[in-house]
């Protein structure tokens, strides 16, 4: 959409669910903060307008039906039942204003997207036959034909529209142990003697000539348990048996039940394996998975086209008796897996030989749990309720197995160590903390390297992790750990007295734990707190100016040995921190975030006191025996 609005036109759209996704271009690796840049809201709102056809005619099997065109189309639809083995239309006593020819389009079936599977008819020829065959039409089902006249706007053209379906019956296997003999028998029976199938469908105009003259056995049809599992997880097995036999005279089709509306949000996986004794070096077994219909036509061709699907192809031989098919979230529809026995060199060995193939049928909502780098996730989009693969450590894929933009085991050692590491840098500031007696800041200096360590030990991404907590209570200690040690540092640099600086050590610590419960990631909520004591350093040491009359800190030596490196590292580290990271470089960028902030805190704490000697806390600490004299003076009374 480069516009503000858009349209698509979708004439004669399938039936059924359609979907309509939008998302932003990908956007940019750099890592801005929440606050410093505006945030953009895009709206998509869609609408739907419907135009129906009023006037359609309903085509039977075997009975002609008239048509007349002029500057309209025509419509009819023609409803397809069960085990239809092929559909035939045909147009006879075509003729444009009393002349011959046949300047007719037909366009049968419904568009689809991205791919369209209509079949286009154009009979042009005056004298040739004008005939659609359509192998393997989906079932139970209507199927829309369109007529269009491709003469002048005022040239009459009539015809009429035969449809004939040629249909089978099927033989269903309900016994797990079934002769090879007893099915060919069943196959070559008449139609009185096979039994009744709820399929029949007698009642929708499938009693043309073919179910009169009894139509052949064209499949041996598998009964199948569809058992639900889990959200978007199925598991499909036959009835009573784990092998289903393929044979060569006839297909062996079992029906996969996926017509419920909540399973095209995975992913549909397809595993075969053949029995190694019953399959040579001259036979094979072809495989094809279809929706709306199975393939049938395995004696002509082994492409896998139904009239309007292409189905995935699969085969099982001697030196390859294992297939596997995965279908990332499949059609709305009845799937179909078909399997037939083929002898290409020798058919004659076909004859009597069959072939157990083990079939494992699944539906799960990510393939192999998305692997060791990835996570599968469940997302509901208003109704659709759908599965995907969230990976990290640069894999991509349906299942996070593309590697060609992944990081390296060592490149993700390195980055750890990196990471984790810098932090030392916060021994500095510790170090300094105790040697001026300042605890309370040291304390705060080791929470921060601590909580900050184990935080990105356990924010990898790849294999090198390591997490003593949860990820949720590691990140909030260590934003909390950075935010009150940047607090604790500009109130010392103040000069508080020591009951005012711990109060507000103490009522910043509870606004920042308070602040990142609302936003975490707010940068005025750190940055409003750190403001707030900037302003009061800021004017304590105005005060100190005003009433000394000379600059505070006085010492030159304090200014440009501690002061100012310790303020152009906590500048830097601003601008790397809000400007300069990116997903690429987020590794060397954000341990040099660390380095500069330990640093600049080093740096920027004040003088211990004059009276208070070096390491005076550590001197309180005694590790040996003291005399103890006792300046007590006993008062006798002298009487």
């Amino acid at each position: 959409m480069l516009d503000s609005n858009a349209s698509l036109n979708i004439s004669h759209p399938a039936p059924g669910d359609w979907f309509v996704v939008a998302h932003l271009p990908t956007a940019s690796q750099k890592i801005e903060v929440k606050g410093f840049v505006p945030t953009c809201a895009y709206v998509f709102q869609p609408d739907m307008l419907v135009v129906r056809t009023v006037e359609v005619s309903i085509l039977e099997p075997d009975v002609p039906l008239p048509q007349t065109l002029l500057s309209h189309p025509s419509y009819l639809k023609i409803f397809i039942p069960e085990y239809t083995q092929e559909l035939q239309l045909e147009l006879q006593g075509c003729a444009a204003n009393g002349s011959l020819g046949c300047p007719v389009r037909l366009t049968v079936g419904a568009a689809t997207l991205p791919r369209n599977f209509q079949k286009v008819f154009m009979c042009v020829s005056p004298t040739g036959a004008c005939r659609l065959l359509l192998p393997s039409p989906p079932w139970d089902r209507w199927l829309q034909v369109t007529a269009k006249s491709l003469a002048g706007p005022r040239v009459l053209v009539a015809f009429q529209v035969v449809a004939a379906l040629t249909a089978c019956r099927p033989w269903n296997l309900n016994f797990q142990h079934l002769p090879q003999s007893s099915l060919n028998e069943s196959c070559n029976a008449s139609t009185g003697l096979l039994p009744p199938h709820p399929g029949d469908h007698s009642d929708h105009g499938l009693g043309g000539s073919s179910r009169r003259h009894g139509g052949p056995c064209c499949l041996a049809s598998y009964p199948v348990i569809r058992e639900d599992l889990d959200v978007v997880s199925v598991r499909f097995w036959p009835v009573d048996r784990v092998w289903v036999r393929v044979r060569p005279a006839t297909p062996s089709v079992m029906r996969l039940y996926m017509d419920t509306g909540m399973d095209s949000g995975g992913s549909l996986t397809v595993s075969l394996r053949a029995n190694k004794t019953g399959i040579t070096n001259s036979t094979l077994v072809a495989v094809c998975v279809n929706a709306a219909s199975p393939f049938l036509g395995f004696r002509t061709s082994l492409n896998c086209t139904t009239a309007f699907f292409q189905g995935s192809p699969l085969t099982l031989s001697a030196a390859s008796h294992k297939a596997d098919l995965i279908i990332p979230y499949p059609e709305t529809d009845n799937w179909y897996l078909s399997l037939q026995l083929m002898c290409p060199e020798s058919p004659e060995e076909c004859e009597q030989a069959s072939v157990l193939v083990e079939t494992t049928l699944t539906l799960v909502p990510c393939l192999n749990d998305c692997g060791p780098y990835g996570q599968c996730v469940l997302l509901r989009r208003h109704s659709y309720l759908y599965a995907g693969c969230s990976c990290k450590a640069g894999w991509r894929g349906w299942s996070c197995t593309d590697n060609s933009t992944a990081q390296t085991v060592a490149q993700q050692r390195v980055a750890a160590l990196l990471l984790t590491l810098s932090n030392l840098m916060f021994l500095a500031p510790i170090a300094v903390s105790v040697h001026r007696s300042l605890l309370v800041e040291a304390s705060v200096y080791a929470y921060t390297m601590f909580f900050s360590t184990f935080y990105h030990a356990c924010d990898q991404p790849g294999e090198a992790v390591l997490c003593i907590l949860g990820y949720d209570t590691l990140q909030y200690c260590d934003f909390l750990g950075s935010g009150v040690s940047i607090w604790v540092t500009i109130l010392c640099m103040a000069r508080l007295k020591a009951a005012q600086k711990h109060v507000l050590f103490l009522l910043g610590t509870l606004i920042f734990a308070m602040s990142l419960q609302l936003d975490r990631r707010g940068a005025w909520n750190m940055m409003g707190p750190c403001l707030f004591a900037f302003v009061v350093m800021v004017t304590m040491w105005v005060y100190r100016c005003g009433r000394r009359r000379h600059c505070y800190p006085t010492s030159w030596q304090r200014w440009a040995f501690y002061l100012l490196p310790g303020i152009s590292m906590a500048a830097l580290g601003i601008a790397i921190y809000t400007s300069m990271m990116t997903s690429d470089n987020y590794y060397y960028t954000h341990s040099l975030w660390h380095v500069l902030l330990a640093g600049s805190a080093a740096c920027l704490l004040p003088p211990r006191e004059e009276h208070t000697t070096p390491w005076a806390c550590s001197q309180k600490l005694t590790c040996h025996y003291q005399i103890c004299k006792n300046h007590r003076e006993d008062l006798y009374t002298v009487t």
